[in-house]
């Protein structure tokens, strides 16, 4: 066995930027950055919702904090996605989802198109 074998594993923590936490919903920062980097268009509401739409007009994600039939049903993030030779699908993320999974979730989506 040799001397790297015994040492135990690095101890990786990811930093937090902003004030974001990844078990809190609050910062919609990391999902909205994304979006906007890709070049999405975006609609935001004066109840502070976001609708942001690919730049080909098949995927729409909504950020709906305070939309009452989302609410009703436990959704804060929605992502909907017309795919060009099967049927449509959504995909919704609760309140405790963090909003760094759902920007794993579209940046894999984004990358199988």
């Amino acid at each position: 066995m040799t001397a790297s074998a015994t040492l135990p594993p690095a101890v990786v923590r990811p930093s937090v930027k902003d004030g974001c936490r990844l078990s809190s919903d609050p910062c919609a920062g990391p999902v909205l950055d994304l979006l906007d980097a890709l070049g999405w268009a975006f609609f935001d509401t004066p109840e502070a919702n976001v609708h942001a739409t690919s730049p080909d007009g098949r995927v729409y994600v909504g950020r709906l904090p305070e939309d009452p039939a989302a609410w009703k049903h436990g959704i804060v993030w929605q992502v909907r996605v017309q795919p060009t030779e099967s049927d449509p699908w959504v995909q919704e993320f609760g309140l405790h989802t963090p909003s760094e999974a759902v920007a794993g979730f579209v940046t894999a989506l984004v990358a199988q198109r």
